[in-house]
């Protein structure tokens, strides 16, 4: 007899339940304490990577437009789910990782947004005067030696500031950082959404398991479509040790599963490979786990392909400075 998550404790007592407690639980500690030790050694993402494009005559307005687009076309698709199915459609990896993507267009359009009124204000004079500034300091050191050690001292102290505040703005602060984390994490999410969706449940469980609306409402599809877009048109870096987040997401939304059936809140399971009750589940956690390194490194080959192949075929046209 199969059991439910309704039977209690017989159900959540038997081995199936614990060996994908651990197909859970050891992703997510290996990603955490690794997480540190890589990201200390990668050098620290800059701020004019999150808005500038990767094709020097195309105008930040045109990346900032795009993400614009995407963002309301993502809350207008999102907005349609709600009403048709309520809260209920979040029981579902794939209204999670459009959430995600969404959130990430949110980001991105504020942040593209701010670059462009940096660009903007950006004028030659001011660089010329910064530079000027330094000049005249050096002049004054050559050309009188009568200055007193005090001045000196400030002047130093000018210049010091000066390459510091530089530097800082180069470098993305909290929000750039949380906005490249949700790119990449949206990234690994979106290709195994689709690949889990296109490649597995359409083919074996959509006739018994779906219905239409699930299949036609785009969201398989304009997920990946809309980062890809973005990819080609971005300059951000990819590094491969964030797929860390990305294992922390997937990690995150089958323990909300677990704990709204423990908790009696859900009686059926949105994806049938999540179910406990089959002595074969544990088999299904373990591939689902492994899917997580292809989907990941599938997007990353996609944007070292970039990099490699678009400086041969638009040797005037494309700039990589990541």
């Amino acid at each position: 007899m199969s059991l439910t998550p309704a039977d209690g404790a017989a159900y959540w007592l038997r081995w199936q339940v614990f060996v994908c407690a651990a197909l859970i639980a050891l992703p997510a500690a290996a990603a955490a304490a690794l997480l540190p030790r890589l990201r200390r050694a990668a050098p620290p993402p800059r701020a004019a990577d999150l808005w500038v494009s990767c094709w020097a005559r195309l105008h930040p307005g045109w990346l900032l437009g795009f993400r614009a687009f995407a963002f309301v076309a993502a809350v207008a698709l999102l907005a349609r789910v709600l009403v048709a199915h309520g809260v209920a459609a979040f029981y579902f990896y794939t209204q999670w990782t459009f959430l995600l993507v969404t959130i990430y267009f949110a980001f991105a359009t504020a942040i593209s947004a701010h670059g462009c009124w940096v660009y903007s204000r950006k004028n030659s004079r001011k660089a010329d005067e910064s530079h000027g500034f330094l000049n005249v300091d050096v002049e004054n050191h050559d050309i009188s030696n009568s200055i007193s050690g005090e001045r000196m001292k400030d002047a130093t102290n000018k210049m010091v500031s000066y390459y510091e505040q530089i530097a800082n703005e180069r470098r993305a602060g909290f929000w750039g950082r949380c906005m490249q984390v949700i790119y990449q994490t949206s990234a690994g999410a979106t290709m195994l959404t689709d690949v889990t969706y296109w490649g597995l449940l359409v083919p074996f469980f959509y006739h018994d398991k779906f219905g239409l609306a699930l299949f036609t409402d785009g969201m398989h599809s304009l997920n990946v479509i809309f980062l890809l877009i973005d990819t080609v048109l971005n300059n951000m870096p990819f590094p491969w040790y964030r797929m860390a987040f990305f294992v922390f997401w997937s990690c995150t939304y089958v323990t909300f599963q677990w704990v709204l059936h423990a908790c009696g809140a859900l009686s059926w399971w949105p994806y049938p490979f999540l179910d406990l009750s089959s002595p074969g589940s544990p088999l299904w956690y373990l591939g689902m786990a492994i899917a997580h390194i292809p989907c990941f490194f599938l997007y990353l080959l996609i944007v070292k392909a970039k990099h490699t192949y678009f400086p041969r075929m638009f040797p005037h046209a494309y700039i990589r400075t990541v």
